[in-house]
Protein backbone atom coordinates (compact mmCIF):
# COMPACT_ATOMS: atom_id res chain seq x y z
CA UNK A 1 0.00 0.00 0.00
CA UNK A 2 0.85 3.42 -0.70
CA UNK A 3 0.21 6.49 1.29
CA UNK A 4 0.87 10.04 0.82
CA UNK A 5 0.52 12.24 3.91
CA UNK A 6 1.01 16.02 3.81
CA UNK A 7 2.17 18.28 6.33
CA UNK A 8 2.97 22.12 6.83
CA UNK A 9 -0.40 24.09 6.55
CA UNK A 10 -1.93 26.21 8.73
CA UNK A 11 -2.63 30.16 9.17
CA UNK A 12 -0.63 33.22 8.31
CA UNK A 13 -0.95 36.38 7.21
CA UNK A 14 -0.52 38.02 4.03
CA UNK A 15 2.87 38.36 2.64
CA UNK A 16 3.99 35.53 5.02
CA UNK A 17 5.92 32.22 4.46
CA UNK A 18 4.69 28.59 4.60
CA UNK A 19 6.48 25.41 3.58
CA UNK A 20 4.32 22.13 2.61
CA UNK A 21 6.06 18.89 3.25
CA UNK A 22 4.37 15.45 1.43
CA UNK A 23 5.82 12.11 1.98
CA UNK A 24 5.51 9.20 0.28
CA UNK A 25 5.66 5.19 2.03
CA UNK A 26 5.01 1.95 1.56
CA UNK A 27 6.51 -0.61 -0.79
CA UNK A 28 7.48 1.85 -3.78
CA UNK A 29 9.96 0.65 -6.76
CA UNK A 30 10.03 4.65 -8.17
CA UNK A 31 8.39 7.96 -8.32
CA UNK A 32 7.67 10.13 -11.69
CA UNK A 33 6.10 13.47 -11.51
CA UNK A 34 5.41 15.32 -8.49
CA UNK A 35 2.74 18.10 -7.93
CA UNK A 36 1.24 19.87 -5.96
CA UNK A 37 -2.85 21.12 -6.51
CA UNK A 38 -4.88 23.36 -4.33
CA UNK A 39 -8.85 23.69 -4.41
CA UNK A 40 -10.77 26.51 -3.00
CA UNK A 41 -14.36 25.85 -2.06
CA UNK A 42 -16.45 26.18 -4.93
CA UNK A 43 -13.79 26.42 -7.05
CA UNK A 44 -12.35 23.41 -9.13
CA UNK A 45 -9.00 21.63 -8.72
CA UNK A 46 -6.00 23.60 -9.69
CA UNK A 47 -2.27 22.55 -10.76
CA UNK A 48 -0.15 24.62 -8.76
CA UNK A 49 3.64 23.26 -9.55
CA UNK A 50 4.93 20.04 -10.73
CA UNK A 51 8.66 18.97 -11.16
CA UNK A 52 9.80 16.00 -13.34
CA UNK A 53 12.07 13.43 -12.19
CA UNK A 54 14.67 14.96 -13.88
CA UNK A 55 14.29 18.09 -11.63
CA UNK A 56 12.38 20.53 -14.05
CA UNK A 57 9.58 22.81 -13.01
CA UNK A 58 6.73 24.42 -14.11
CA UNK A 59 4.32 26.89 -12.22
CA UNK A 60 0.94 28.28 -11.99
CA UNK A 61 1.05 32.30 -13.97
CA UNK A 62 -0.75 32.92 -10.35
CA UNK A 63 2.07 31.62 -8.07
CA UNK A 64 5.23 32.06 -10.16
CA UNK A 65 8.07 33.94 -8.52
CA UNK A 66 6.27 33.38 -4.80
CA UNK A 67 6.62 29.29 -4.88
CA UNK A 68 8.88 26.70 -5.51
CA UNK A 69 8.49 23.15 -5.79
CA UNK A 70 11.16 20.95 -4.83
CA UNK A 71 12.03 17.21 -4.45
CA UNK A 72 14.48 14.55 -2.36
CA UNK A 73 14.31 11.55 -4.02
CA UNK A 74 15.99 9.61 -1.01
CA UNK A 75 13.16 10.72 1.30
CA UNK A 76 10.33 10.05 -1.48
CA UNK A 77 8.89 13.19 -0.26
CA UNK A 78 8.33 16.72 -2.37
CA UNK A 79 8.31 20.03 -0.80
CA UNK A 80 6.47 23.46 -1.28
CA UNK A 81 7.47 27.09 -0.56
CA UNK A 82 5.38 29.44 -0.96
CA UNK A 83 6.15 33.41 -0.20
CA UNK A 84 4.42 36.01 -0.18
CA UNK A 85 1.18 34.90 0.36
CA UNK A 86 -2.22 36.39 -0.55
CA UNK A 87 -5.43 36.00 0.66
CA UNK A 88 -6.04 34.09 -2.94
CA UNK A 89 -3.93 31.29 -2.07
CA UNK A 90 -6.14 30.34 0.60
CA UNK A 91 -7.07 26.50 -0.31
CA UNK A 92 -6.51 22.91 0.61
CA UNK A 93 -3.49 21.63 -0.83
CA UNK A 94 -2.70 18.69 -2.31
CA UNK A 95 0.44 16.38 -3.47
CA UNK A 96 0.03 13.99 -6.02
CA UNK A 97 3.00 11.78 -7.34
CA UNK A 98 3.35 9.23 -10.13
CA UNK A 99 4.21 6.45 -8.32
CA UNK A 100 5.48 2.44 -9.22
CA UNK A 101 4.91 0.03 -6.39
CA UNK A 102 7.58 -2.41 -6.33
CA UNK A 103 5.69 -5.24 -7.49
CA UNK A 104 4.10 -2.90 -10.32
CA UNK A 105 4.74 -2.61 -14.35
CA UNK A 106 3.74 0.79 -14.17
CA UNK A 107 2.72 4.06 -12.53
CA UNK A 108 -0.32 5.04 -11.10
CA UNK A 109 -1.25 8.50 -9.73
CA UNK A 110 -1.83 8.22 -6.09
CA UNK A 111 -2.98 11.94 -3.89
CA UNK A 112 -2.80 12.96 -0.13
CA UNK A 113 -5.53 13.88 1.82
CA UNK A 114 -4.72 17.76 1.63
CA UNK A 115 -3.68 20.51 3.99
CA UNK A 116 -5.27 23.75 4.80
CA UNK A 117 -3.76 26.86 4.01
CA UNK A 118 -5.21 29.91 5.25
CA UNK A 119 -3.97 33.37 4.43
CA UNK A 120 -5.91 35.96 6.18
CA UNK A 121 -5.15 38.82 8.74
Amino acid sequence: QVQLVESGGGLVQPGGSLRLSCAASGSIRNINAMAWYRQAPGKQRELVAFITSGGSTNYADSVKDRFTISRDNAKNTVNLQMNSLKPEDTAVYYCKMGVRPYLNLGYEDYWGQGTQVTVSS
